[in-house]
């Protein structure tokens, strides 16, 4: 179905399963629900679902704009027994609404992705965000029209990758 680059699939479980499961113990354990932005191929989003589902109820919600894709997610979805609600719908057309953890995985870069967490957010939203090499960069750019609490953790299943964790988020007025 093409939803991973045929290079990475010699390190599935690396470059995927466990990039995206690394963001399990980050979230909070009072965490009621997540929305994931970008869900694609179920990274993190999925993870982080059938993770959760063993240790505790909670929402997931996943955004993806690409029909293909939402049916991917639901029939594994519902394969594996994991209550999700895929919504096929562009996250600039989502209506306001808040979620307990925002995560996203390879969906924009920052200064676009936190315009698109900022309608999921309330005082307590916590977003977990892959990022790359380009992370510095990224923060830089980001810092010009965003202003948030950062906290930095690398990477477990790629050394030039950081896991963020944003909180506090509202733009610059």
């Amino acid at each position: 179905m093409n939803l991973v680059s045929q290079g990475s699939m010699k390190e599935l479980w690396n470059r995927h399963f466990w990039d995206s499961a690394q963001l399990f113990p980050l979230i909070p354990p009072a965490a009621e629900s997540l929305v994931d932005l970008g869900s694609g191929a179920g990274f993190p989003g999925l993870v982080l679902a059938v993770m959760l589902a063993e240790k505790r109820a909670i929402r997931v919600v996943l955004y993806e704009s690409i029909a293909k894709k939402c049916r991917f997610l639901n029939e594994v979805a519902s394969r594996l027994g994991v209550s999700v609600e895929v919504r096929n719908t562009r996250i600039e057309q989502a209506k306001p609404e808040p979620f307990a953890v925002v995560t996203a995985r390879a969906c924009a870069p920052l200064t676009q992705l936190l315009a698109y967490a900022q309608p999921f957010q309330d005082k307590d939203t916590l977003c977990l965000f892959l990022k790359g090499q380009a992370v510095g960069a990224e923060l830089a750019e980001a810092h010009k029209d965003w202003k948030m609490v950062i906290k930095r953790h690398q990477s477990l299943s790629d050394p030039s990758g950081v896991v963020l964790e944003v909180r506090e988020l509202r733009a610059v007025v």
